[in-house]
């Protein structure tokens, strides 16, 4: 999984990218590389936004967290504001209808990265909470336990 301030940082080379190719006269066909980098990149912003509104249990410990969340938030804005931006540039050198192919195509690219990356990463994540669970759950228990017998030793019965 990628993190946020490398998602904004691919998102931010390959505008650019594609910024350059458009102002230097170039087709809508050759900006491929940067269009799918962009698209991969906003899918990994928005994921990670989703995340952080509703985390995993284990992440909520994590002191960082609020941080991170601000941080996400943040790239996300600037994110929108690239995409924007890309809209009007494409929209203007090669009309509307080939923005709304690009969101056709970063449409398609979201349900493959959803499929590829992200199941794999919920696994993980639950897999993570299952343990951290079961570890609270022994503890607990090896605590009561340990506060029984020590109870039935004062007490004469062990």
């Amino acid at each position: 999984m990628i993190d946020p301030a490398s998602a904004i940082a691919i998102c931010t080379t390959a505008f650019t990218g594609i910024k350059k190719a458009i102002n230097a006269g170039k087709e809508i066909s050759e900006l491929g590389k940067d269009l799918s980098s962009f698209g991969k990149a906003i899918s990994d912003l928005d994921y990670l936004g989703s995340k952080a509104k509703d985390p995993p249990l284990w992440k909520r410990f994590d002191p960082k967290f609020d941080t991170s969340a601000v941080e996400i938030w943040a790239h996300q804005q600037k994110a929108k504001e690239m995409r924007e931006e890309l809209r009007e540039y494409i929209s203007l050198y090669y009309g509307p209808s080939a923005w709304e192919s690009i969101v056709q195509i970063e449409a398609e690219q979201r349900r493959m990265q959803k499929e590829a990356v992200y199941r794999r990463q919920e696994k993980i994540d639950n897999l993570i909470n299952w343990a951290v669970g079961t570890v609270i759950v022994v503890v607990f228990f090896a605590v009561f336990s340990g506060i029984i017998w020590v109870v039935g030793k004062s007490q004469g019965k062990w």
